[in-house]
């Protein structure tokens, strides 16, 4: 069972739906200020305080918690310290619960307060609000030259009106309507006296967003079967699992909750937001991973994601968005300092993988649903993409694609690892640009190879031969460049000045993924990655032990990403290695114990230690969409099971299960508009897979 933590005024919760989230602390309070907590919508934090108290006094805290499908938060307290067992006094007496969630830019919430005396009781209510409208930017530390105007406050019975003047012209403002006239209303606070009878309970209703509305119970009731409703559309698309282990399967469910939870309904289709608090906001490369770690259970998510970043797709050239005509979006940012271009990031393309991940993501899609005619859709804006692909590759003196910022705001490094000091020499000498990383070089080699396959499906046999070709040709190149006899791996990134960059990281285990290395180099790399230098009992670590830089506190050079374990496990088990991937999934299973079923952005690297929980990364996104996703394509690693839908067929390949999980179901898996479920069954040291239901025209292959 999952480690109990103490309940602490410090936990977070957080709630989405949309372009709105919130987070708060377990009293359900915000406090602003420099804490990334508030309601937040389209970039801007339009709540920064809501606190609630007694007669000036914190209520004491008895719980809180997100309900089972995340849409509902609820905190219950009580009006001073409970008594101690055996003790006698009429202490606790009064029980507030606040329960809360978001609806279409809204935030609705219910107070109660109970009374459990035997005598009437004077409760005096308040909530102390405030609204800085500060931009997330703000939020995550940049400082601004000058900022807007803030108007007085509207105050009018039962709502204020909180007002800012953005220096982008655009007039923002925070309505908080109340459902019963407070006492006292002022610019910052609302008293409300109750005087309640035993066993009375007062009900207020709040609703917090930019328009006035009278909140009252019916409407609180009706919106929540709304953000219900959406939310568990949203979780049914797709495949079910089902297993044997309690742990497991809540771990399953909470890690599709979240996935639910983070994506929001486009009219492009849905589209997974990449994490709150940082990242509540469309990433294309963290989609693009979401997308592939679900595509197995439910296309439907890739197919949002592809459309979505097909019509932001950038058509000219920018330095400071890092844009060329074919790439495809890093982010899109909304807010004051993205509309002004304080930052670039508003439709931002400074991902040097994000444009080939798209590409094999589109491949992949394929493959998987034989879905033509969305490909043909899509087909003009993979040409652009492939063509970007090509032109970065022949302005290369090794025919790789590079990268190297336009300008000092954008981002210096543009792989997945993307912090500062993520790419050096092996004497710690940061590495000057332009970068080639190999794990790029890899999603390009898979992006070639799709666009052959798909324009053979057309029909265009002399642009399949080309791409095949050069596919051909870049693979080379990195068996030839990048794989260091020395180091028994390959090299992390090439250099500006032609120089390797040898150093042993977690990226060639991506190389394994797209499966670009000859398979006895490709087995060298798995024993590096499943040794203690890399695997520190909970994972795979981004940067080995005993490298330099190397630090189990840093963002990217020590730490363990969830998803960057999925995909390593996924590469190992291309190549056979699927008992490691099986080790990989055990791990990453038992530390989501430690965080409540529930995968963080990252976690420190630190060797496990018997009977230590894994370290916190202190200020990582949860949820977080590509974490979340990371047991689907852990489980697919290990099943060996692959969809090909244009075949109508189910390949299994040498299935394992995790520890503790003796059975597994898929149940409704999708193999071209038919239906089929699928059983797994451990029987000594063998687990063999059957059909358990559907027609028997789709085939199901097992390889064991």
């Amino acid at each position: 069972m999952a480690p109990t933590l103490p309940v602490t005024h410090q936990a977070s919760y957080s709630l989405k739906d949309g372009d709105s989230f919130l987070v708060c602390d377990a009293l359900g309070d915000l406090h602003g200020g420099e804490v990334a907590d508030g309601l937040f919508h389209d970039g801007t934090r339009i709540l920064s305080r809501l606190e609630l108290g007694l007669d000036g006094t914190t209520p004491t805290l008895l719980s809180a918690a997100l309900g089972q499908d995340r849409v509902v938060f609820s905190a219950h307290l009580t009006n001073r310290p409970l008594p101690p067992i055996g003790g006698s006094g009429a202490k606790g007496v009064i029980h507030i619960e606040r329960s809360r969630f978001l609806w279409e830019g809204r935030l609705h919430e219910r107070i109660a307060c109970s009374n459990h005396d035997r005598a009437p009781v004077s409760v005096p209510l308040t909530l102390e609000f405030g609204a800085d409208f500060r931009d997330m930017f703000e939020v995550r530390g940049m400082e601004r030259a000058r900022r807007g105007s803030y108007p007085q406050a509207q105050v009018d019975g039962d709502r204020v009106v909180l007002h800012y003047e953005g220096l982008d012209g655009v007039a923002r403002r925070t309505v908080l309507a109340f459902s019963v006239a407070p006492t006292r209303l002022e610019e910052g606070r609302a008293r409300f006296e109750c005087r309640l009878a035993p066993r009375e309970c007062f009900e207020l209703y709040l609703e917090v967003g930019s328009d006035a509305q009278r909140p009252d119970a019916a409407r609180h009731r009706q919106a929540m079967v709304h953000a219900r409703g959406a939310l568990r559309a949203r979780r049914r698309s797709g495949a079910r699992l089902r297993g044997s282990g309690l742990l497991f399967d809540a771990w399953v469910e909470r890690s599709r909750t979240d996935i639910a939870l983070l994506a929001s309904d486009l009219p492009s289709g849905r589209f997974p937001y990449a994490g709150i608090p940082w990242f509540s906001t469309p990433f294309g490369r963290d989609a693009i991973i979401t997308a592939l770690q679900t595509l197995w259970l439910d296309p439907e998510l890739a197919r949002g994601v592809l459309a979505y970043l097909a019509e932001r797709q950038a058509a000219e050239d920018s330095s400071f968005r890092d844009s060329a005509p074919g790439k495809i979006m890093h982010e899109a940012r909304k807010g004051e300092m993205a509309a002004l271009g304080e930052v670039p990031f508003g439709l931002y393309y400074g991902g040097v993988d994000t444009t080939p991940l798209f590409v094999m993501l589109a491949g992949r899609y394929f493959r998987r649903t034989g879905d033509i005619a969305f490909i043909e859709r899509l087909w003009p804006a993979l040409r652009r993409a492939t063509g970007w692909i090509e032109r970065s590759c022949d302005a290369d003196p090794d025919g790789l694609l590079a990268y190297a910022r336009g300008e000092a705001s954008g981002l210096s490094n543009q792989g997945w690892k993307d912090s500062g000091d993520s790419v050096f020499h092996e004497d710690g000498r940061l590495a000057e640009g332009p970068l080639a990383l190999v794990e790029v070089q890899g999603y390009a080699w898979e992006a070639l190879q799709s666009m052959a396959l798909l324009a053979l499906e057309r029909g265009e046999v002399e642009a399949a031969a080309a791409w095949r070709a050069r596919a051909q040709g870049l693979r080379d190149t990195v068996e030839a460049r990048y794989w260091d006899a020395a180091l028994d791996f390959y090299a992390l990134a090439r250099d500006g000045t032609g120089q390797m960059c040898r150093v042993l990281a977690s990226n060639p285990g991506h190389l394994l993924y797209v499966g670009l290395p000859a398979p006895e180099r490709a087995l060298r790399v798995v024993a590096q990655l499943a040794s203690p230098r890399f695997d520190n009992g909970w994972g795979v670590r981004t940067l080995a032990a005993d490298q330099p830089r190397y630090n189990p506190m840093s963002y990217h050079n020590g730490s363990v990403w969830p998803h960057d374990v999925a995909l390593c496990a996924a590469g190992m088990a291309r190549y056979g290695a699927r008992r490691q991937a099986a080790r990989l999934l055990g791990e990453v299973f038992e530390a989501a114990t430690h965080f409540g079923m529930r995968l963080p952005e990252l976690f420190c690297g630190f060797p496990r230690s018997a009977g230590q929980p894994p370290i916190a990364y202190p200020v990582a996104c949860l949820p977080q969409a590509w974490s979340a996703g990371s047991v689907f394509m852990l489980l697919q690693a290990c099943l060996g099971l692959e969809v090909d839908a244009r075949n109508g067929e189910v390949a299994i390949a040498h299935p394992q299960l995790p520890p503790g999980v003796d059975r597994l179901r898929v149940e409704r898996l999708d193999v071209g508009g038919v239906r089929v479920d699928l059983l797994f069954t451990r029987l000594g040291e063998r687990v063999v897979a059957t059909r358990a239901g559907g027609p028997e025209d789709v085939r199901v292959t097992v390889r064991t």
